[in-house]
């Protein structure tokens, strides 16, 4: 009986909300290591980017909290509204006026009071729809024509992406549709149909582009150009090569003193590893998978398929951004702009992240209910 109880209790899966609670945390704070002294010359505000990370992470915080409420299968109905809404917002950041240039990408809509990232709200648009789809088809996904609403949303929303352009998150996209489509049920022989045209067309999206074959140069020898494409790279060797075992200390990272570019965002990985050495770099890792970990065992334990595919694609958007961005810092991978869920500055990352986390303990604590 008291067992009986403690179940009826215990709705929510704490490990994962108490993970992902700890990792905004450490954002705030590693957002205020890496961004101080760039805050304080450009702003006169050391705790510049620090106090939006704080907004964004409580409203962030109230919005997790509202979704776990928030019955999917009620509201799985409007996915086709989320996919539309989604692919308005990308076609907004090419409209002057509306949307805001930075760094040569056209990435984010200017409403006045705060900017947003289209990209980061419309993957998300993308999964719920490919969830609701892919739980529609009795056959789980297995011929290609049931692959095609699925195919073809995720086609135009990479498409929409790379021409901001933004090839990192197009990748990440990407990567997503072939998780869940395998998570769906999908046969290996249909996934390839996909895989190897998408592997050939990544050369072409290169040449195409200099600026891509130039980080691609740099990628395989930064030092052939030190202050230039290499630049950035070579920060990050230096940042996470002195932070040695145990690191520098909190705070007192070197490589943000104007050496690293965008360390309080994209980089801020390489401050990590420098303050707190790769035994720190080890924790945050080790969180990290247990926060995918848990979102995949929430997606298993699912009442209905549609929360199952829709946990999953969180789980696999999750994994593979981080995943990404940890490759770019270390140098594994060519550079590119992509913020560490969670932890990077950027409140539409931080606030999309936090929700989609609403929605998997909303899953979980639906299925808790319905098994009990």
């Amino acid at each position: 009986m008291k067992s009986l109880i403690a179940k009826k209790k215990r709705h929510i899966d704490y490990v994962l909300l108490g993970c992902v609670v700890l990792l905004v945390v450490f954002g705030i704070i590693m957002v205020y290591s890496a961004s101080m002294y760039i805050a304080d010359k450009n702003y006169g505000d050391q705790y510049y980017f620090m106090k939006k990370q704080i907004v964004g992470a409580v409203i962030g915080l109230a919005l997790m909290i509202g979704f776990i409420f928030i019955d999917v299968e009620k509201v799985k109905k409007w996915s086709w509204v989320l996919l539309a809404l989604s692919i308005i917002l990308l076609l907004l950041v090419f409209i002057p006026g509306i949307g805001k240039n930075n760094y040569g990408a056209n990435r984010w809509i200017n409403l006045g009071f705060i900017t947003i990232q289209a990209s980061e709200i419309a993957k998300f648009g993308f999964i719920f729809f490919a969830a609701y789809m892919m739980s529609k088809t009795k056959d789980k996904a297995k011929s290609f024509k049931s692959m095609l609403p699925v195919l073809l949303s995720g086609g135009l929303i990479c498409v929409l992406i790379i021409l901001e352009p933004n090839m990192s998150i197009t990748m990440c996209v990407g990567a997503t549709m072939l998780i869940m489509l395998f998570v769906g049920g999908s046969s290996i022989k249909n996934l390839l149909l996909i895989i190897i045209p998408a592997l050939c067309l990544v050369p072409v999206l290169i040449l195409i582009e200099p600026y891509r074959m130039q980080r691609l140069m740099a990628f395989l020898d930064p030092w052939a150009s030190p202050l230039e494409e290499g630049f950035q790279l070579i920060q990050s060797y230096y940042a996470l090569g002195s932070g040695g075992w145990f690191g520098a200390g909190l705070f007192n990272s070197r490589q943000k003193n104007l050496f690293l570019p965008f360390s309080e965002s994209d980089f801020i990985f390489s401050i990590i590893g420098e303050e707190l050495g790769l035994f720190g770099c080890s924790i945050v890792v080790l969180i990290y998978a247990i926060v995918i970990i848990r979102c995949f065992k929430i997606a298993l334990k699912a009442d209905t398929r549609f929360k199952c595919y829709l946990a999953s694609g969180i789980a696999s958007i999750i994994a593979v951004q981080t995943l990404v961005n940890i490759a770019v810092v270390t140098g594994s991978i060519p550079p590119t702009g992509l913020p560490l869920p969670f932890i990077s500055a950027g409140s539409t990352s931080l606030l999309v992240f936090m929700s989609a986390i609403g929605v998997v303990l909303g899953v979980d604590r639906q299925s808790r209910k319905t098994k009990i």
